[in-house]
């Protein structure tokens, strides 16, 4: 994470859009450092992706069993950053194990600590907004319940924009290796469909609802992640097994082409005022035949003087 505030945000960030949610959002938990998308349709494969990634951290059942509530949000969502903050580092923990002979952890220093960075932020985002709606639900303060009750909708909008932000890009990791992002989808989707499937709780739903809604979303991320993976592959030379510094060069930063050290061939300024009809352009111009050439020099005019 750079140390100044523009360099992380870009400098979106103003006293007035600080009043909209979606605004602060998309600057503090998609910072400038991440790269873009290589082309449309990984973006593409990314949102449906993240679409599928919600399902899997919030649960789709806790509009099914009882209606909306706000506590089991919050709650779904804690337990889910809790899980995100110990699988991503074991997740990137472990490919810079298998890339330990292409290439080194120093050369990936910065860009994971400004995912780690990123993942801090969103966790205590999350854990400060549990808090928050904790403490309005204990509360009997009607001053407390409006100011409260204003900032949790504020926060709410916060974290639930910065969810999307951090589901598409992954706390950054593309800035680690391009492939990261569905990677850890994968993982945290699975791992979080693990335990209903392990003890077989379905929240009340029928079996056949249950399977659905807790296969689904895990089941959609990797087939979606293996698309985009391989599309990464296939398109740019990109393996999720290599070291991002032994990747291809991507389009837009390939380096230049021909001998080093040599200048490019050809008169680069070209001529200001070129010949009409080639040739010598101090030549006299076109005489009549059998007439005399015309004088080099104009009446009027003695021609260099000699010393």
């Amino acid at each position: 994470m750079a140390r100044s505030r523009g360099s992380w945000t870009g400098g979106r960030l103003t006293a007035r859009s600080l009043l909209n949610p979606k605004q602060v959002a998309t600057a503090v938990f998609h910072p400038r450092w991440i790269p873009p998308s290589l082309d449309p349709s990984i973006e593409q494969l990314k949102r449906i992706r993240v679409i599928g990634g919600a399902v899997a951290s919030i649960g789709v059942y806790t509009l099914f069993e009882g209606g909306f509530d706000m506590t089991e949000l919050v709650e779904n969502a804690l337990t889910a950053s809790v899980v995100l903050l110990f699988i991503t580092p074991l997740v990137v923990g472990v490919m810079l194990f298998l890339w330990r002979h292409t290439g080194t952890v120093r050369q990936l220093r910065v860009p994971l600590l400004n995912a780690l960075k990123l993942l801090l932020l969103f966790v205590g985002c999350v854990a400060a907004l549990a808090v928050l709606v904790t403490t309005i639900n204990a509360t009997g303060n009607p001053l407390v319940i409006i100011v409260g009750g204003l900032a949790m909708l504020w926060m709410l909008g916060f974290v639930v924009w910065g969810a999307v932000r951090v589901s598409g890009n992954f706390f950054g990791t593309a800035a680690v290796h391009r492939c990261l992002p569905a990677l850890l989808a994968t993982v945290t989707s699975w791992l979080m469909a693990l335990p209903d499937l392990v003890t077989g709780d379905l929240h009340g739903l029928s079996l056949t609802l249950g399977i659905v809604f807790i296969l689904g979303a895990p089941v959609t991320v990797t087939v979606i992640a293996l698309l985009e993976t391989g599309r990464l592959k296939r398109r740019y030379g990109i393996r999720l097994k290599v070291h991002p510094a032994t990747c291809p060069p991507l389009p837009g930063h390939l380096p230049p082409t021909g001998l080093p050290h040599v200048p490019p061939q050809g008169n680069p300024f070209g001529y200001v005022y070129p010949p009409a009809g080639g040739g010598n352009p101090y030549a006299p111009g076109p005489h009549r035949p059998g007439t005399p050439p015309p004088p080099p020099y104009a009446p009027g005019h003695h021609g260099p003087r000699t010393p």
